[in-house]
C-alpha cells in the first residue's frame, strides 16, 4: 500500500509518539489485539467510532452488531471512509480494511454478517475512538 496517496501521513516517528504501542503495532503494523481485550467490543451507547490515527469517523453504532468474535464488529462503513486491500498474509486470503484518510490498519471484513449488506467488518478496537452522541 502506498501511504503517500493519504491525505493524513506521518513520518514513522511521529506515529510512534501519537500511539500507543498497541495501537502502533495494530495500525502501522498491520497486528491484531487479543479478542476481548478491548472496551470498545462492549460500547451499546449510540455515538460514533472514529480512527485513533486521524480522528475521521469510520463507524455509526447502530450498524454495529455482536459477533461473538471478540471484536467490535459493524455491517457497513460511514461511506467512503474505508478502502480494502488484498491481505495473504498467515496462508490465508483476506479483505484487509485501513483508514481511506490516513492508510492506518482497522481489522478485516468478511461475507458473513447480518442482513442488509450480509457483511462483517471485524475491526480492531484500539484502531478506534468512540464519541457518545449528545444527549
Amino acid at each position: 500500500m502506498d501511504v503517500a496517496k493519504f491525505p493524513v501521513t506521518h513520518t514513522d516517528e511521529e506515529w510512534r509518539r501519537k500511539l500507543t504501542p498497541e495501537q502502533y503495532a495494530v495500525m502501522r503494523g498491520h497486528g491484531t489485539e487479543r479478542p476481548g481485550s478491548c472496551a470498545l467490543n462492549y460500547e451499546k451507547r449510540e455515538g460514533s467510532f472514529a480512527c485513533a490515527g486521524c480522528d475521521q469517523p469510520l463507524f455509526v453504532s447502530n450498524r454495529k452488531f455482536e459477533s461473538g468474535t471478540g471484536w467490535p464488529s459493524f455491517n457497513d462503513p460511514v461511506e467512503g471512509s474505508v478502502e480494502t486491500t488484498v491481505d495473504r498474509s498467515y496462508g490465508m486470503v483476506r479483505t484487509e480494511v485501513h483508514c481511506s484518510r490516513c492508510g492506518s490498519h482497522l481489522g478485516h471484513v468478511f461475507p458473513d454478517g447480518p442482513p442488509p449488506t450480509g457483511l462483517r467488518y471485524c475491526i480492531n478496537g484500539v484502531a478506534m475512538n468512540f464519541q457518545a452522541a449528545a444527549a
